[in-house]
């Protein structure tokens, strides 16, 4: 039976320890972090690893982020690290960060889905901190949601999905950024953008002098890929979906407007929430995209309760962490994606 500890006013020192030796010992354990919250096992184990992937119903040729606590334990994990990987991994560890590297032997071949690298991430959290380092071994965790589904920021969302099919859940409150990590590749020197997260182009740019996006970030990546949310339909509610965005407000309500059906159920700006007769969810300001990135997930699981026979959501600009959001809601709209 599932185990849920309550981390949210803070940690009990010995809950910490049994799941810390739970993922030890091989079992699962959904834990928060900054971003969201991961479903973890012990990332040298690979039978523990290989129950992550029948817990979530997750395809094995999607590869895992490997979770560490501190940069000692790079050592036995990677090799071949460049000045420029170290300098990324300087700014922006721990925190909302994963950097794709040269794998050594001891990561067994289904946390990298076969390839020769490995995402590491230092989540900046104490929970995710200290469980890690209590436990002693390195974290093999995706996020904490049922394939293709959204992904859990808050543990009422996604509790009942996993209850029985892992050992403990630790409830730390509500993720603090709401979308996953950004996953960045050095290629030719130069860092590329994988997936993007709350870590923006601008920022590495600011650090490394250059940044690169992967062309499939708005598109589908066939054939093997390097980062978790590249290839599969991914953040998706159960209700078809469109998503819509113009840089004029007037066409952007036109276009809402022009898709609306009977049982439409609106995702979108706190600004336009009055102007349509039909459900509205509002994920805050236009402005605020922080705002956004932290309530997006939590909307789109609280959408499929209304079971609407359409869910029309409101796109931001693609530029700094709206490149983020909008390659979730893509993804999240099955790719029923119109722009004017």
């Amino acid at each position: 039976m599932t185990k849920i500890f309550d981390f949210t006013k803070n940690i009990n020192e010995n809950e910490l320890k049994e799941a810390a030796k739970s993922i030890k010992d091989g079992n699962l354990v959904i834990f928060p972090t900054e971003t969201v919250y991961g479903i973890g096992a012990n990332a040298l184990n690979s039978k523990a690893v290989d129950n992550i992937f029948v817990a979530k119903g997750r395809a094995n040729d999607n590869p895992l982020i490997v979770h560490i606590s501190d940069f000692y334990m790079l050592d036995n994990l990677v090799q071949n690290i460049s000045d420029i990987e170290r300098k990324l991994m300087d700014a922006f560890m721990p925190g909302p960060f994963t950097l794709i590297l040269k794998k050594r032997e001891i990561i067994p071949d289904n946390v990298s889905a076969n390839l020769d690298t490995v995402g590491i991430r230092m989540p900046n959290n104490k929970i995710a901190h200290d469980l890690i380092e209590t436990s002693g071994v390195p974290i093999a965790a995706p996020s904490a949601n049922l394939s293709s589904k959204p992904s859990g920021t808050k543990i009422d969302d996604i509790k009942d999905e996993f209850l029985n099919k892992v050992d403990i859940i630790i409830d730390g409150g509500d993720s603090f950024v709401g979308l996953e990590s950004t996953v960045v590749k050095v290629i030719d020197n130069i860092p590329t953008i994988l997936r993007p997260g709350k870590i923006t182009p601008e920022d590495i740019t600011e650090i490394i002098g250059s940044c690169k996006l992967s062309n499939n970030l708005f598109t589908k990546a066939d054939g093997i890929v390097e980062s978790p949310g590249m290839k599969y339909k991914h953040y998706a509610p159960n209700n078809k979906c469109i998503l819509v965005y113009s840089d004029s407000n007037n066409l952007l309500l036109e276009l809402i407007k022009e898709n609306i059906i009977d049982n439409t159920l609106i995702i979108g700006s706190v600004e336009n929430k009055d102007k349509f007769n039909c459900k509205y969810l509002s994920y805050g300001s236009k402005v605020n995209l922080d705002e956004i990135s932290h309530n997006i997930f939590s909307l789109l699981r609280e959408a499929d309760r209304y079971n609407p026979d359409l869910i029309i959501i409101e796109g931001v600009k693609k530029e700094g962490l709206g490149i983020a959001i909008m390659n979730r809601l893509i993804r999240a709209s099955s790719y029923n994606y119109i722009e004017k």
